[in-house]
């Protein structure tokens, strides 16, 4: 039966730490899950088990954690990965198959080969675990009847989802919605996973689309860490799910901004000032129209308040565009009350400082020019 409610696989223990240079070490991982935990997210992919036996006892410590999410083992598909993920004590695996052309030429496989090891791997699997999901590497370039055949086997040799990725991320929503509307006509009972990367910039476009289209659950990262130009961004799909109204489970979104920057203490990968929700820059207002309005509602130029992802407050900044209200909203906060010609004075000396420095004013500065005109 379909779930009704669409759900989250979060996979920046395995794919997030795919990025180039990215390392996580036990605590950080422990940490990561954690906090992920805190937000809710249902299902943490946390290791690829035939890294070794300290990729092992990692994911080992992660299931000792007893939290409420499932553990996932990433695995090829060869029995020594499902037998590394039965020793690590993961609750479920996603055995990973080429479905491409473009990808079984370059591992020097068939079709026949995938639907072949699919009757071997899927029961061995099987007796190992209660939970076997099965994976379509480059589902968007493959040819859609080998892809249907694909996941029908899967699903008839007892597969509980199928995870559908966009591995180098050429996909549109429109695409996205065509290959879901058309998987879940075929399969209307299955349960799809859409795996979606960034490379085109539209894994998030195209994660809401899934969900939208038939698919049950997004697998992303914290902050869109990953390969290349990274993964769908979980706290931007949840957000996302959110504003959307698609039914989800109960989500914490005040964790999100916490867990966003430890995520990018751990990895050493900062973010970007303009990154949606997350970014210094997502809550904050320097033009004179949006300050004004900002000033009497958030919401007018704020999709919601960013209290609600644990921001503690929108930043007003002072810059080449401030306008009147939120210089004078400034310096009233300060017990300063400005005519309109002190006004005027420092407005102009802001945009002198922000047009011959260009940056951002910080509030020592804005007051720095106070002083200097009048005191």
């Amino acid at each position: 039966m379909v779930k009704e409610r669409k759900y989250l696989v979060d996979t920046t223990l395995r794919d997030g730490e795919q990025a180039p240079g990215v390392v996580f070490f036990q605590p950080d991982k422990l940490e990561i899950a954690a906090k992920l935990d805190a937000l809710g997210i249902e299902e943490l992919e946390i290791g690829t088990p035939a890294m070794g036996d300290e990729e092992v006892a990692d994911m080992q410590a992660i299931v000792a954690m007893k939290r409420g999410f499932i553990s996932i083992a990433w695995c090829r598909a060869m029995k020594y990965d499902i037998d590394m993920a039965e020793k690590s004590g993961v609750d479920a695996v996603n055995i990973s198959f080429p479905v491409s052309h473009l990808h079984l030429m370059a591992m020097d496989k068939s079709p026949a080969w995938v639907l072949d090891s699919m009757d071997y791997l899927l029961p061995y699997a099987l007796n190992k675990f209660d939970r076997v999901y099965i994976g379509a590497q480059d589902a968007s370039r493959a040819e859609y009847p080998f892809l249907q055949s694909f996941v029908e086997k899967a699903f008839n040799l007892g597969a509980e989802r199928v995870r559908i990725a966009d591995t180098v991320g050429v996909m549109n929503p429109v695409m996205v919605s065509e290959l879901f509307g058309s998987l879940r006509e075929t399969f209307p009972s299955g349960d799809f996973e859409f795996h979606p990367h960034n490379d085109l910039g539209m894994a998030t476009a195209n994660a809401i689309t899934a969900l939208m289209s038939g698919a049950n659950s997004i697998s992303g990262t914290v902050n869109g860490l990953g390969e290349r130009a990274g993964n769908a961004a979980i706290e931007e799909v949840v957000m996302g799910m959110n504003q959307a109204l698609i039914p989800s489970g109960p989500y914490n979104f005040s964790v999100i901004s916490e867990l966003s920057q430890l995520v990018a203490e751990r990895s050493n990968i900062q973010l970007h000032p303009s990154k949606p929700i997350v970014g210094e820059n997502a809550f904050s207002h320097e033009t004179g129209i949006h300050t004004r309005c900002i000033l009497k509602n958030k919401l007018t130029y704020q999709p919601f308040d960013e209290s609600v992802v644990g921001k503690k407050q929108n930043r007003i900044v002072f810059g080449k565009h401030s306008g009147k209200a939120s210089v004078e909203s400034f310096f009233k906060d300060r017990g300063i009350i400005l005519n309109s010609i002190q006004l005027m004075m420092i407005m102009r000396g802001i945009r002198d400082i922000a047009m011959s420095t260009r940056t951002i004013l910080s509030d020592n500065h804005v007051m720095n020019v106070y002083h200097n005109l009048f005191t």
